[in-house]
């Protein structure tokens, strides 16, 4: 008889190797096919909402690392809330404004922005921000991430415009919204004023000049002759210089050089002797900078004076403490000058080019200017020394070029007008990682007035009109409406299609002049204007959501814009921040630590990742990672991710296969009924549980990941499901300790998959299909388990927490035995245990089922301190010795033993095996 068959052993169709590329797009389909995401919200209608409010990637490009770490960390919270009790609707979106779209189509189709009508140029930039959003979809969906992809938000939509118009008609009604000549940063590469989130850091170099200005007015203090001397590394703005910047409490030294005398701040003399080589300087007289008012310099180009004037923005951090001021290109210049009422000088365009108003200069490119500039000054006699530095500078994050600072009229947001409220907001917020809230804080206690206007298209215009007349800007309720239901209706490129007359509600008057006559405003908005409107333009608008958001979930960079743009705009309208929580994430770097670039070679596309490996493979990296700092990936590093996630399908595997003919309606074994080891592993399980809940809860998905990869390998992999094969093998298919293990593995199959279900849903909804009993289509129309209190106890975890400890020990004999080649398989070992006192109290009350628990033929207890013999191997509390079983191998369960063949109608069985195969047989 071939008693191999009599054996119950694993059955399933459930296939081994996961095929992820191939069966994820099946998979997905199946969804589609099945709309799971409405059904998901049908089930769900009625909880309390959770609402991760999605802020939009830009639509150019392909989608890279970074964004699919983003969109599978949004997926997993949201999956996990919708299976946790709440309704979870998630609103993909997309950016869609902005200059990156306009140089695309401006270097692509060859188009002159200046010569194309400014509709058929929008047209244009819809088609290719529209054409991204439909390419990066399909990459989202491909990643696995589950949402309302029929109908996203995108800022380009009507609906979403004509939200934003009411937005910045709210701040401009309480105030908030003024034009204004200010210093801003200003990109000549794309021809228009940004703000500082739109502004990157990069090393560049720069010319360092050291520059005498003469004295022609002393005031008592110096005398026609001495100079004053300024630092600069912006040559080409030394003819903007209308001033010399002193601080009033610091002191000031009149040296005698072989040059001449000169003034610098006395703390960086030496630095500036050295710099320009004054070998001999002494030390003539000293002043604070208060003594020094008054005293006046000519410029060293032009028939022009250049005043000393107090200024606190002065320090001692490099230079010589005389600040070169040109109120046309700086933050603290253009506020000195407003103070003591300087003109504006500005002599550089839109384009970077100098103007008319920088004599010998005029229509050179500003950074070309540089040269000249030091050629005048040389003639002038006023260079006293030039190098190169390499420093960090401002560059316009877009075109990656350097940025001037240019004196401009734009459109501004009053910070100073709410930000008080935006920082008691901050507090009201919580923070993942907690160090979020200072970091914001930070920004929004020192962040200046916001410029919101544009000098380009493509984007939302700025509402406003202005009287022909007089000038003056008109913006008030009516007009915002008019305006508002104009973009509901056809979006708006309405405001560069249509004329003026159309865009206004009939019969508006000038408030100031009575005239009737007008003109628009041709500016558009900031982007992050766009982005940060679309709490209102999003959360109020969908009737699914819900104002403010649970969660706001960006990279760390969005403290500086999105999480910024959002709290600016929310408070200014509604005095509260948008959202209640905020968790930001860090970069994707490669396995050494590197930012990714495609200069280097080290980027790692997630379609590559999908097609080669599977983007459950992709997803199960982003739980292992700890995001909130920076983040590695390798191919290494995917590999290690991949045998995990075999580990996990291989328990996956064994359990459902073990399942063959259970059926849950009827063979459930209570835990009361169960043996002590199937207690303590539903006791395990109801750990696993717990914290894998409170890890999601917490957002810690690393936690999830090691706990339930831990438990796979640990103590399902090498504990329980090893020492239970014997008894789901060979004992009768429905005695009870075969059903009490098949109970325990049904459970555990039940939770893991549920508990996976965020981060590897493809699997978890491919294993669903193959458990018995189950009575719904997806495990994603399912809840989280459950902690089950009355399962724990704690006097018997302890007991077997030692039991195992014990056991652990044990096996390294055998593992010793077999590298040895006393024995082959554990199965051939008889076991001899010298236990001490509390190893003995340990084993005694589970002294039969040794064996089983050793998956060893034969196991003797010896009494506590009964001596061992010297082929003993020492361990923790006892010693053991390993040998060759005695008797014959049982041919059905293969343990070794004298019984086997003593009942004769099966004589190479055991008499457990030849019991059980009689029962079936019979």
């Amino acid at each position: 008889m071939d008693y191999s068959k009599t054996l119950n052993l694993p059955k399933t169709d459930f296939p081994m190797r996961g095929n992820l590329p191939t069966r994820e797009p099946q998979m997905q389909a199946w969804w589609d096919e099945q709309d799971m995401y409405v059904k998901v919200q049908e089930r769900t209608k009625g909880r309390p909402k959770f609402i991760l409010h999605d802020g939009p990637p830009y639509a150019n490009g392909d989608i890279h690392i970074g964004h699919a770490l983003n969109k599978v960390i949004k997926d997993i919270i949201v999956r996990y809330k919708s299976m946790a009790g709440f309704d979870a609707p998630y609103v993909p979106g997309w950016d869609t404004h902005g200059l990156p779209i306009e140089h695309a189509i401006i270097k692509n189709e060859k188009i002159d922005r200046h010569k194309v009508g400014v509709v058929e140029f929008r047209e244009r930039c819809t088609e290719y921000a529209y054409s991204y959003v439909e390419k990066q979809k399909g990459q989202f969906q491909r990643l696995g991430v589950r949402g309302d992809w029929a109908n996203p938000y995108v800022t380009l939509k009507p609906e979403y415009e004509a939200r934003q118009i009411k937005v910045f008609g709210e701040m401009a009604k309480k105030g908030y919204i003024y034009k204004g000549l200010k210093a801003v940063y200003w990109s000549p590469s794309s021809e228009t004023a940004l703000a500082e989130a739109e502004i990157e850091y990069k090393d560049k170099q720069s010319t360092s000049i050291y520059v005498a200005f003469p004295v022609v007015e002393g005031n008592g203090k110096l005398a026609e002759g001495d100079s004053v001397v300024i630092w600069t590394t912006t040559p080409w703005t030394i003819p903007a210089n209308l001033a010399i910047a002193i601080h009033p409490d610091l002191e000031y030294s009149l040296v005698q050089t072989e040059a001449g005398r000169f003034l610098v701040a006395s703390g960086l003399l030496a630095s500036v002797a050295k710099t320009i080589g004054w070998e001999n300087a002494e030390t003539v007289q000293t002043f604070t900078g208060a003594e020094l008012q008054g005293v006046v310099c000519r410029h060293p180009l032009y028939d022009r004076k250049s005043p000393l004037l107090p200024g606190e923005h002065v320090t001692l951090d490099a230079g010589t403490g005389c600040v070169h001021t040109a109120p046309g290109h700086g933050e603290d210049d253009f506020n000195l000058g407003q103070k003591y009422g300087l003109d504006v000088l500005c002599p550089v365009d839109e384009r970077g080019m100098m103007t008319k108003e920088a004599p010998g200069f005029e229509g050179m490119f500003y950074e070309k200017a540089n040269p000249a500039v030091l050629e005048k000054l040389i003639e002038a006699g006023a260079l006293l020394h030039k190098n190169t530095i390499t420093h960090s500078y401002p560059h316009d994050w877009r075109s990656k070029q350097p940025i001037i600072f240019r004196a401009t009229e734009q459109w501004f947001a009053s910070i100073d007008g709410f930000r008080e409220q935006m920082l008691e907001a901050i507090k009201q917020v919580k923070w993942v990682p907690h160090w979020g809230e200072q970091r914001l804080h930070n920004m929004i206690a020192d962040r200046g007035d916001w410029c919101i206007s544009r000098q380009r298209v493509w984007g939302v215009p700025i509402p406003i009109f202005y009287c022909r007349d007089c000038n003056e800007p008109v913006i008030n309720d009516a007009t915002i409406d008019h305006v508002s239901d104009l973009f509901r209706r056809e979006g708006s490129s309405a405001w560069f299609a249509r004329e003026v007359e159309e865009l206004m509600p009939e019969g508006t008057v000038c408030p100031k002049c009575g005239g009737t006559h007008f003109r628009k405003e041709t500016d558009i908005m900031d982007v992050w204007f766009d982005s940060g409107s679309s709490h209102e333009a999003v959360l109020r608008e969908r009737e699914e959501l819900a104002w403010p958001a649970d969660l706001y979930l960006e990279g760390s960079d969005q403290y500086r814009g999105w999480f910024n743009s959002s709290l600016s705009t929310s408070v200014a309208v509604y005095g509260q921040a948008p959202y209640k929580g905020v968790l930001s994430h860090g970069f994707t770097l490669d396995g050494e630590g590197r930012k990714m670039s495609k200069s280097v070679g080290n980027v790692i596309a997630p379609q590559k990742i999908a097609d080669q490996l599977g983007a459950d493979i992709l997803r199960l990296w982003v739980s292992s990672a700890d995001y909130q700092a920076d983040v590695r990936i390798s191919d290494g590093i995917l590999k290690q991710i991949a045998e995990t996630y075999r580990k996990i399908r291989n328990t996956f595997r064994f359990l459902l296969s073990n399942l063959e003919g259970f059926n849950p309606e009827t063979d459930l074994v209570p835990v009361a009924d169960m043996d002590e080891l199937d207690r303590y592993m539903m006791i395990k399980n109801q750990h696993v549980i717990e914290k894998v809940r409170k890890a999601y809860d917490e957002y810690q998905f690393h936690t999830v990941y090691h706990t339930i990869h831990n438990f796979c390998t640990v103590q399902l992999s090498a504990l329980y499901l090893d020492i239970s094969k014997d008894r789901l093998y060979a004992d009768a298919s429905k005695d009870v300790r075969r059903r009490s293990a098949q109970t325990v593995m049904y459970t555990i199959l039940l939770d893991l998959v549920r508990l996976l279900t965020p981060i590897i849903p493809h699997t978890a909804d491919e294993v669903w299909k193959y458990i018995p009993g189950t009575d719904v289509i997806s495990v994603q129309l399912t809840d989280m388990p459950d902690v089950q209190a009355d399962v724990f106890d704690d006097a018997l975890e302890a007991k077997w927490d030692g039991i195992v400890e014990i056991r652990d020990e044990i096996l390294k004999a055998l593992e010793e035995a077999r590298r040895d080649k006393v024995i082959g398989q554990s199965l051939a070992a008889s076991v001899a245990i010298y236990p001490e006192a509390l190893v003995a109290e340990a084993l005694a009350p589970v002294a039969e089922a040794l064996p089983e628990l050793l998956i060893a033929s034969h196991v003797e207890l010896h009494a506590a301190g009964e001596a061992a013999p010297d082929n003993a191997v020492a361990l923790e509390g006892l010693k053991v010795v390993v040998q060759p079983a005695d008797g014959e191998k049982c041919e059905r369960c293969w343990i070794i033993t004298p019984e086997v063949g003593q009942i004769e109608e099966h004589s190479t069985l055991c008499p457990r095996c030849a019991t059980v195969v009689a029962a079936e047989h019979a």
